[in-house]
């Protein structure tokens, strides 16, 4: 299929100048369509840059930022998501997804590959290509090498000015013991040490270049941190250092010693974890909440976000937002363990091990032991609360929701629990009078909910992305209760008085909007399209490497097919009486690298997880379609 053209807004890192196809004929063009409140959508980032490195004079990525949510649509913040990411490609603003409907796009992050002279090669859904993408562009560069339509040189990539300021977006901040903040100035890939006054710098620990080195202040470096947590004394002791650094780029968690300002690697390999066959569970069967219990330096984590000490777990809390889950960190046994979540995206309340997640971004802890939290992609607020177990001595765990209503669902709106509103919130913290404070970041406010009465209010607004709260204590019985507010995109610390009276904001609710896919009542025919790359192939030495969920909102949408099972094919059967709704469909494959002659697996094969969920609006009618075919591809 010839390549549809890029079409719209405007055009970001290319000095000004538009581009079309017909200028980039010759090279091998990549489009990565991507949002930047999407997780995965980061990952593909990060996969991306040893293929742009590696074949520059060849390879032109394009992004085509394709907006979820409605802040994300606004010119300024585009622009500074390509800044915080430094995405060091050209970038098309598709506010309206004119591109993304162009290329059939159906969820982030979506790839496709046209080849030298303008032919669509692949169209490859979800993470996890980039060894898949490295077979291809070889084998591109190989045959349009071969025809004379390889044409080498620099691409039309132009860095903007690089603007200067103390802090760059940063992520969160701290409490210092005896004063001061540490902050984790994620775009500077390093952590600062503030004064009381939030303003002056103490001190600056790590370099400033990404990367993973242990050392001291002056040697260590560091990827995108983000969730900073201050261990007890006992468990400082024990442990050997102060504060729990999640450092989310890395995969990884570090140990900060606050005397001397150096740092350790203390859970995680640096590698990114992902879901293959060969780890110890079944596919369809969700995570088993003792799959890894050990050694936290021999596990691969993902993208872990935020870090808080709980005592009702007796070790820090880990939010792990690349996968969806819930982990804790022994600190003294040097010990990590998955603790909840599927993996499965969503909004799902339960048990540890029924629960679903998304995105976990900020977690605090209250003075009953309860943590509470905020699932970025489901704009919610949602706690974790334990009891005694029914009938036994052991310790039973819950997961609640407060506040939030499922992924497309967001909004500005305060009132009653039910009703309210956030969008992609990332920070909270709990107020003096335990209601708990929500950095609502999309909405660019601070908000409040009150648990007695579970009503929502707004403590302030204007905000430029806020991403962590702290409360600063009044000096005297005069002055106001402040919080400290990371504003993230003004790349700055806020004090922000805490008003006597909250406002009451009763902006609309909103639901991502895009357009449904017509399909007719009874029989659904859905197949998800996977082809192993180049010198893999399916990894069925344990069972069926592929696996499927669906579920439906509404539920009622779905009368048969929904749940989990191996296979990437299901028969389902749609309600002839609900219009509209959303088919939520999760799938995955499992791919290693087999012999180039004989196709067979070593015993130590290196593995591959291609994932993607999929949110896809749907209309009930009888002209609709009776099939489904979405691709989670190889290439």
């Amino acid at each position: 299929m010839r390549a549809p053209e890029l079409t719209g807004r405007r055009w970001l890192g290319t000095g000004g100048r538009d581009i079309t196809l017909a200028d980039l004929r010759g090279k091998v063009v990549l489009l990565d369509f991507w949002t930047f409140c999407c997780i995965n959508c980061l990952h593909v980032l990060d996969e991306l840059r040893p293929l742009e490195e590696k074949y520059s004079d060849v390879l032109v990525i394009i992004g085509v930022h394709s907006p979820k949510f409605e802040f994300e649509r606004t010119p300024e913040a585009v622009e500074a998501a390509v800044e915080r990411y430094e995405v060091e490609h050209p970038v098309l603003d598709d506010p309206n997804l004119t591109t993304w409907q162009a290329y059939t796009a159906r969820a982030w992050p979506t790839l496709a590959v046209i080849d030298p002279e303008g032919y669509v090669a692949a169209n490859l859904s979800g993470e996890g290509h980039g060894a898949g993408l490295a077979v291809l562009i070889e084998e591109l560069i190989a045959e349009h090498d071969a025809k004379g339509t390889l044409h080498r040189g620099d691409g039309p990539y132009v860095p903007p000015a690089e603007p200067e300021s103390e802090l760059k977006f940063p992520g969160k901040a701290l409490a210092l013991p005896g004063g001061g903040y540490l902050v984790s100035d994620s775009g500077h890939h390093r952590l600062v040490e503030f004064a009381p006054d939030g303003e002056t710098i103490r001190r600056v620990i790590g370099t400033g270049e990404r990367g993973l080195v242990d050392g001291g202040p002056d040697l260590a470096q560091l990827s995108e941190p983000q969730g900073l947590a201050l261990l007890p004394d006992g468990v400082r002791a024990a442990a050997g250092y102060d504060v729990v650094v999640a450092d989310t780029v890395n995969h990884a968690l570090r140990g900060l010693r606050l005397d001397d300002g150096s740092l350790t690697t203390v859970a995680g390999t640096g590698d990114q974890y992902k879901i293959g066959a060969a780890d110890n569970r079944t596919f369809g069967q969700g995570v088993d909440p003792g799959w890894y219990d050990g050694p936290a330096d021999a596990v691969k984590l993902s993208s872990p976000w935020d870090v808080e000490w709980s005592d009702a777990l007796g070790a820090v809390l880990v939010a792990m937002a690349g996968n969806h889950t819930l982990w804790t960190f022994d600190p003294a046994a040097a010990r990590i363990a998955h603790f909840a979540g599927t993996m499965n995206e969503g909004l799902e309340d339960g048990a540890p091990d029924d629960a679903w997640f998304a995105q976990t971004s900020g977690i605090t802890i209250d003075s009953q032991g309860r943590a509470w939290f905020v699932d970025s992609e489901t704009s919610s607020l949602r706690y974790l609360q334990s009891g005694p177990a029914a009938g036994t001595s052991d310790t039973a765990f819950e997961i609640s929701t407060a506040v939030g209503e499922g992924l497309f669902d967001f909004g500005f709106r305060d009132g009653l629990a039910a009703e309210a509103r956030f969008q992609h919130p990332l920070g909270i913290t709990v107020l003096p009078d335990e209601s708990i404070a929500v950095a609502d970041t999309y909405n660019g406010a601070v908000r409040r909910y009150d648990p007695e009465t579970a009503e929502v209010s707004t403590l302030a607004q204007g905000l430029a992305e806020p991403s962590d709260l702290l409360v600063v204590p009044a000096e005297s019985a005069e002055e106001p209760v402040h919080l400290l507010v990371v504003e993230s995109a003004a790349h700055r610390l806020t004090r922000v008085a805490i008003p006597a009276h909250a406002q009451q904001v009763s902006g609309p609710a909103q639901t991502t909007s895009r357009p449904p896919t017509e399909i007719a009542a009874g029989t659904l025919h859905l197949a998800i399209g996977f082809e192993a790359p180049t010198g893999q192939k399916l990894d069925d030495r344990w069972g069926d490497p592929t696996w499927l969920q669906i579920s439906s909102t509404p539920a009622e949408l779905l009368v048969g097919g929904s749940g989990a099972a191996e296979g990437l094919a299901r028969t389902l059967t749609i309600a002839p009486d609900v219009p509209d709704g959303v088919l939520h469909i999760s799938a995955r494959a499992a791919a290693c690298d087999g012999d180039p002659v004989t196709g067979e697996l070593p015993d130590h094969a290196a593995c591959h997880l291609y994932q993607q969920d999929w949110g896809i609006p749907v209309h009930v009618d009888g002209a609709g379609a009776d099939s489904l075919t979405l691709d989670l591809r190889g290439v």
